[in-house]
């Protein structure tokens, strides 16, 4: 088991790292930290194989923090300044990860920081349905509690993603690739750049366009041989 920690001031950040490492066996949170003297007090109570580490923080700074640690654990930085990246490897951290982050690269750092921690063979996503029952968007200031099922689809919208529910809609700022990620992705369809829809949730197909409860959605051109597989379905 791969205990870890997320040190990072925002909540976002602390949500999708969390839903990526639940879709992972063998990863334990140990705790949500908002600041490097929180995850100081953490770790001299607790074991911790793996630290997500934020670089801008308050009291004191990502690597600051990581200067402290005598025998550090190995260290995957997450954050949204790509200047500080020779420093971070000469500090000897797993990997650099620049925000917004997907899943692949996600996947692809945990392998590497494990890998090095244990020689163990690379970890990959769970094979059982990881899909997630609700999840939690930031939206107007605040995180609201999504039941998955209620989505019908989202809608990237400049630097928001519009989440279109049964009975309301959520303007989330958040890449649509991401979000579809932590939706699981084997219950929705890309049907278009900027659309993804909910299969239960398809009342019809009808040339370029598809009827989701009431909502018309476009197919793209690049994104109709999708649809075509789901109708074979």
């Amino acid at each position: 088991m791969i205990k870890y920690l997320i040190i990072d001031d925002e909540h976002m950040a602390h949500e999708i790292i969390k839903g990526y490492c639940d879709m992972l066996p063998n990863m334990e949170l140990v705790k949500h930290c908002y600041d490097a003297l929180e995850a100081l007090d953490c770790m001299r109570e607790n074991t911790v194989d793996l630290i997500f580490l934020d670089l801008n923080m308050p009291k004191l700074k990502g690597f600051e923090f990581l200067k402290t640690l005598t025998h550090p654990p190995k260290v995957i930085v997450t954050t949204a300044y790509k200047e500080y990246a020779l420093e971070g490897y000469e500090l000897e951290i797993a990997d650099y990860l620049l925000k917004p982050f997907g899943f692949e690269r996600f996947l692809k750092a945990v392998n590497k920081a494990t890998q090095v921690k244990a020689s163990a063979p690379p970890i990959t996503p769970r094979a059982e349905n990881t899909q997630p029952e609700h999840i939690f968007l930031y939206s107007d200031k605040k995180h609201v509690q999504v039941k998955v099922a209620d989505v019908l689809y989202i809608e990237a919208a400049g630097n928001y993603v519009k989440v279109v529910l049964r009975d309301n809609t959520l303007f989330v700022r958040e890449k649509i690739s991401d979000l579809l990620v932590r939706l699981a992705s084997s219950d929705f369809i890309q049907v278009h750049k900027s659309f993804v829809v909910a299969k239960t949730h398809i009342v019809s197909v009808e040339g370029n366009r598809i009827q989701v409860a009431g909502h018309t959605v476009p197919i793209g051109k690049l994104y109709r041989a999708n649809v075509l597989e789901l109708l074979k379905e």
